[in-house]
């Protein structure tokens, strides 16, 4: 796990926070979602299947910046839609690493290089880049032909200027164990991005494409051969040991999708990102209202192919702060992930 050792820190401490409270259900990090409007056609996403009205529609900076400050997570995604397209981002991002949240600012990086100068390098700030494959698959991912080349110099050049910038990349059932290793080869020893997100592809109910996400048993095996050979210990993969071993199946873990909320332009969604089954105003009366006992594999059949990372990551981080073993495991983990 290759999370910047301050960040590890302050991870910690909160966690620590919220058990001394005795909080059962209490956020790690929030989705931000302060746009639906996208400049790609993505087979996977069901974002850009709103309606024009909605698309159009921007988020305020203080609608975004309070709704973070009310949840009181110590880290925030910032995804969409293609954030890069809010006039206002770059304030956004401003008043949120102000506060000294973690801000990861996820982008397709078709408009990267063109909006760099609007942000500065911050201990606490980093563009998360979507890599999908290298190139021919990326590009087909996507729907369109030039993207990876370009994600790929506006890495580059935010890693000239001294920004963090991680990765994040969705596996399909078209992918297979040597498809996972060529990309996140490439994305650690040649382009040396800092942190690398990896996510099966879950059955997400507006996404165009519906025929090629991956069932459990296909992600369990899938990892496994991807991660043999000492891979998983080769990577700067910016996930705790636990989830990396629930992916490949040595663990099986419950949701907890209260842990990795969303937020967008219609309020909290429930239960997650992935899944809607209406909104509030208030993450309060998202942790309170909402039935959690209900979703996850088991419970919902919408949930029975389901090993995304906004709900076992979480788990997985709150498994490890549980055991001292775990935590030491994650520790050393991190320390070496630091020292390369």
């Amino acid at each position: 796990m290759a999370m910047p050792l301050r960040q590890s820190i302050k991870v910690a401490t909160y966690l620590a926070e919220q058990k001394l409270r005795k909080r059962e259900k209490f956020p790690l990090i929030v989705e931000l979602e302060p746009l639906f409007a996208c400049n790609l056609k993505c087979e996977g996403c069901g974002k850009i299947q709103h309606p024009a009205g909605v698309l159009k529609q921007r988020m305020p900076v203080a609608q975004a910046v309070g709704a973070v400050l009310e949840s009181g997570a110590p880290m925030v995604s910032i995804a969409g839609g293609e954030p890069l397209m809010h006039p206002q981002i770059d304030e956004i991002v401003r008043q949120l690493v102000a506060k000294k949240k973690y801000v990861f600012l996820c982008t397709n990086a078709m408009l990267l290089r063109k909006k760099m100068d609007k942000f500065k390098p911050s201990p606490y700030f980093a563009f998360a880049v979507h890599i999908d494959g290298l190139r021919e698959r990326h590009d087909e991912s996507v729907a369109k032909e030039g993207v990876f080349d370009e994600a790929v110099e506006a890495i580059k050049e935010a890693k000239k200027r001294g920004f963090r910038v991680t990765t994040n990349s969705t596996f399909f059932n078209t992918d297979t164990p040597q498809t996972i290793i060529e990309v996140l080869n490439f994305l650690n020893d040649d382009l040396k991005v800092d942190e690398m997100m990896i996510s099966p592809a879950y059955a997400y109910e507006k996404a165009p494409d519906q025929e090629h996400f991956l069932g459990v048993e296909q992600t369990r095996e899938l990892f496994k051969k991807a991660f043999a050979g000492g891979n998983r210990k080769k990577w700067r993969l910016n996930h705790s040991p636990l989830f990396l071993d629930f992916l490949e199946g040595k663990v099986d873990f419950p949701c907890t999708a209260w842990a990795i909320p969303n937020y967008s332009l219609f309020g909290w969604q429930r239960p997650c990102y992935l899944m809607s089954d209406g909104y509030v105003p208030t993450y309060r009366e998202l942790i309170e209202e909402t039935d959690w006992d209900k979703y996850g594999r088991g419970k919902d059949p919408r949930c029975a192919n389901c090993m995304a990372h906004c709900g076992y990551e979480p788990t997985a981080v709150l498994a490890t702060m549980g055991s001292l073993k775990e935590s030491l495991r994650a520790m050393r983990e991190t320390v070496s992930g630091n020292r390369e």
